[in-house]
């Protein structure tokens, strides 16, 4: 097991030469930051034309706006959320074009999806490549939420190797280099099972956009705007993707989910419904040391103040929608996971999760269980130590009594 890792240079960091070398590259960029420019771009890219519904192109430039004029971005920090949106910009042309082509997507089931709800950082990564490592269930893994629908034409690369495969991999070899202990958070290897919320983006939705740069004006949107029609633009993402897979049950998870419940439920009503449970505290003080350690790339500062209030405040907003909502969700087709039992046993977990699933867990699957446990153990990429009175200047226990509504409504346990 490696030792554990303290960065010590989290606020104020000493940047290798790799990063050195990719923020100078990223000084000399020229990019037209714009909506055409970006529209274009996925034009030219795909040889497709129609993005579909234009709904899209307010949302596009309230994020177009709000990150093109901010001026603590580096060269590369821009490049990095430009690209971004000019993928999302493609995919967009992509799945309009499969679905003009194949309209029996729409008649496609989706049923009975096992759906993860929990606070980022609360174990629901964990949770949910646990679950896909049943070979019997449908995941998404990292490389095809990037990019669902491949190029037209695109040939497969050596090895017959998916060009979406390829580039992906390519990206993470590349931010293990830029970023070499976000593995030790966050691991973003291809086959590593991702967030559905991924397919959100190219109708530019959700909060996943707040992760890739704090965005108070995308946040507020967000907040005013029924997320229904988002829902239901990913979940025919999803239909396409079974139609060309097959029928099977999903595995799906987001921490968004615990402010949509309402609206998850809705466009999953067949769905058994899995809420994890983490002290809030421990959530904000890792989300955010992975975001300062990420911002030595992106921004000319880092923002640890600006760090601390933004995602307590988004965390906050995510656990009272939950106490409020947690209702909604049918008791014979949900079941809450506190974090400190999921960890205890996490295999005992898991077949509580089938038994209200209606699955069985049969020794096959125990057994393909128990090869992934095997084979991703805990710490694997190391472990951070995290800080977050020395790092970010709060007193866990101060920042712990604004979370005690949460407290009183589930059996969290304060770590």
């Amino acid at each position: 097991m490696p030792d554990p890792i303290r960065i010590s240079d989290l606020t104020n960091p000493v940047l290798n030469d790799f990063q050195k070398a990719a923020q100078a590259y990223g000084e000399g960029l020229e990019l037209d930051f714009t909506v055409e420019g970006i529209l274009a771009q996925a034009r030219e890219t795909t040889g497709l034309g129609d993005f579909g519904p234009d709904d899209c192109r307010e949302r596009l430039a309230l994020l177009v706006d709000e990150w093109s004029n901010d001026d603590g971005l580096t060269g590369i920090g821009r490049l990095t959320l430009w690209n971004k949106l000019a993928l999302f910009a493609r995919s967009r042309l992509l799945i309009h074009d499969y679905l003009q082509k194949h309209p029996d997507v729409h008649d496609v089931e989706i049923e009975r999806p096992i759906i993860v709800a929990g606070l980022p950082r609360s174990g629901t990564t964990h949770l949910l490549n646990l679950l896909a490592a049943d070979s019997q269930k449908h995941a998404l893994p990292l490389w095809e939420s990037y990019e669902p629908l491949p190029l037209p034409g695109e040939p497969a690369r050596e090895g017959g190797v998916d060009p979406r495969y390829a580039r992906c991999a390519a990206q993470w070899e590349a931010i293990q280099k830029s970023s070499p202990l976000l593995p030790a958070m966050h691991p973003l290897d291809p086959d590593h099972i991702h967030e559905e919320l991924e397919l959100m983006g190219p109708n530019f939705a959700s909060y996943n956009f707040e992760w890739l740069a704090m965005s108070p004006r995308w946040r507020d949107d967000y907040y005013a705007h029924d997320q229904t029609p988002h829902y239901e633009f990913m979940k025919t993402v999803l239909k396409i993707l079974q139609s060309r897979r097959g029928p099977g049950r999903w595995v799906l998870k987001c921490p968004q989910h615990l402010e949509q419940l309402p609206v998850l439920h809705k466009t999953f009503p067949d769905a058994t419904f899995v809420v994890t449970h983490r002290d809030p505290v421990s959530v904000i003080q890792s989300a955010i040391t992975m975001l300062a350690y990420g911002q030595r790339n992106g921004r000319r500062k880092i923002q640890a103040k600006a760090l601390v209030e933004y995602w307590s405040d988004r965390v906050e907003h995510l656990l009272r929608a939950c106490v409020r909502d947690r209702e909604v969700l049918p008791a014979s087709q949900s079941i809450d996971v506190p974090f400190h039992e999921f960890m205890a046993d996490d295999l005992g977990m898991i077949e509580k999760i089938y038994a209200k699933a209606g699955d069985e867990m049969t020794e096959t699957v125990r057994g393909g269980l128990q090869q992934f446990l095997d084979s991703h153990p805990r710490g694997k990429y190391g472990r951070v130590l995290y800080d977050l009175k020395g790092d970010f200047g709060v007193e866990p226990a101060e920042l712990r009594e604004r979370f005690g509504f949460y407290f009183d409504a589930f059996p969290v346990r304060k770590e």
